[in-house]
């Protein structure tokens, strides 16, 4: 098993703000990241397939498919966007790092799950960097895993 990871930058703004909570208890809870205006982060995207080598290639998952998947539907959908208003996930939900690296898991895995992508080849992982201390990482639902106690 061979893991691939390539490294993807976009630039986006949000605000962590929950409707449900008071304007105290978004204050308290998000502190400057509740500011009315927003502000915005220079993400480092990581995205890791794990693959047997083709024979016939020398690689796990070509690159191109790789770069085009994370082009259409993550750099497309979110780079120089307001994650909050131009996002229709999360227009519902609070646009944390964390819930952004899920739903970049969520918009890959189909694409370079095995199929067209590369028979036996799948998302391992999605890493978000939001800043030089903060990083998320997403490994898909481990329900399965818990469940069966086998790997993903």
């Amino acid at each position: 098993m061979v893991y691939l990871t390539r490294r993807y930058r976009f630039s986006a703004s949000h605000r962590l703000h929950n409707d449900n909570l008071s304007a105290e208890q978004n204050s308290r809870l998000y502190g400057k990241c509740d500011n009315a205006f927003g502000h915005g982060h220079n993400y480092v995207l990581e995205v890791t397939v794990a693959g047997e080598v083709d024979p016939g290639t020398g690689m796990a998952l070509d690159l191109g498919v790789l770069d085009g998947a994370v082009q259409r539907e993550v750099l497309d959908r979110f780079d120089l966007t307001n994650l909050n208003l131009d996002s229709e996930r999360f227009r519902e939900s609070v646009p944390t790092t964390e819930n952004v690296c899920i739903e970049i898991y969520n918009l890959l895995k189909d694409k370079l799950n095995g199929g067209t992508a590369r028979p036996g080849a799948r998302l391992d992982r999605v890493r978000l960097e939001e800043t030089n201390s903060n990083a998320f990482e997403y490994f898909g639902d481990t329900t399965a895993y818990q469940a069966t106690g086998k790997v993903r």
